[in-house]
């Protein structure tokens, strides 16, 4: 059977981020453990256990689609620059808010075809709030179309979300050089930043600083149905998944 988007049964996918979100919440209620990866990020049993309902889940619904997750043992460039399609996941985004207990996390399930998210769902469990989008479909939040809000005078005040654990000097930078009369900053954790261009409460999210491409897929195809663009920093190139490196560059949401 060959994949078309088509057979992708949205609700399903919304579904599998529900299921992931209440296992999560049950470890969020108590005293958890913390280990650190490798390169010195935060993992905890919650990562895994939301790791292996998805995973599991999706192969059994669709078992011809290949999975990319942040907690999996990633696949060499040679085998998946063949990918037509692919499920590129993120157990939990934010597990440092995780820790911190002040929950802005989500999971992320997002669908590529060949280096473009084509389906996306950002769950944060925390905040009840489902982000969905289906490539010609609209993007939405708990069922509401998205954006819910238009900033029709962003010349007077630009509202800019820009990272909670990880907000680098160069974007402070670009922030501060943003052409407006006002510039409100909120900083807000995992790829709630994405979704809240998407849903219009912020009209732009710099990053210039490192991101994983399962950091943003599943956001990045909500910000597209909702009308908007991950760029590829100083340029009008959207941000492109499959890379043979897999980390992002930087990117400016708007």
């Amino acid at each position: 059977m060959s994949v078309t988007i088509d057979k992708i049964d949205l609700e399903k996918i919304i579904k599998i981020a529900e299921k992931a979100g209440k296992e999560i919440m049950e470890i969020y209620k108590k005293d958890f453990q913390v280990e650190y990866k490798d390169d010195k990020s935060p993992l905890t049993e919650a990562d895994l256990a939301s790791n292996k309902l998805i995973c599991e889940t999706l192969m059994e619904l669709y078992p011809n689609i290949p999975i990319m997750s942040e907690e999996n043992k990633q696949i060499e460039y040679e085998i998946r620059r063949n990918w037509e399609y692919y499920w590129c996941i993120d157990p939990i985004d934010g597990t440092k808010e995780f820790i911190k207990k002040n929950d802005e996390f989500t999971v992320n399930i997002a669908l590529i075809h060949k280096n473009t998210p084509v389906l996306g769902v950002v769950y944060a469990p925390a905040i009840c709030a489902m982000y969905s989008a289906k490539q010609g479909k609209g993007a939405y939040l708990n069922g509401k179309k998205l954006p819910l809000y238009i900033n029709e005078k962003q010349g007077d005040k630009l509202y800019v979300v820009a990272s909670k654990s990880h907000l680098s000097h160069e974007t402070q930078q670009f922030i501060d050089n943003l052409n407006a009369n006002e510039i409100e900053q909120v900083s807000k954790g995992s790829s709630l930043k994405l979704c809240m261009v998407a849903e219009g409460s912020a009209d732009i999210y710099p990053r210039l600083a490192p991101t994983m491409e399962w950091d943003t897929a599943a956001a990045d195809a909500i910000v597209r149905e909702a009308g908007k663009m991950t760029y590829q920093f100083n340029s009008d190139i959207p941000v492109v998944y499959n890379k043979e490196n897999l980390l992002n560059p930087w990117f400016v949401v708007k």
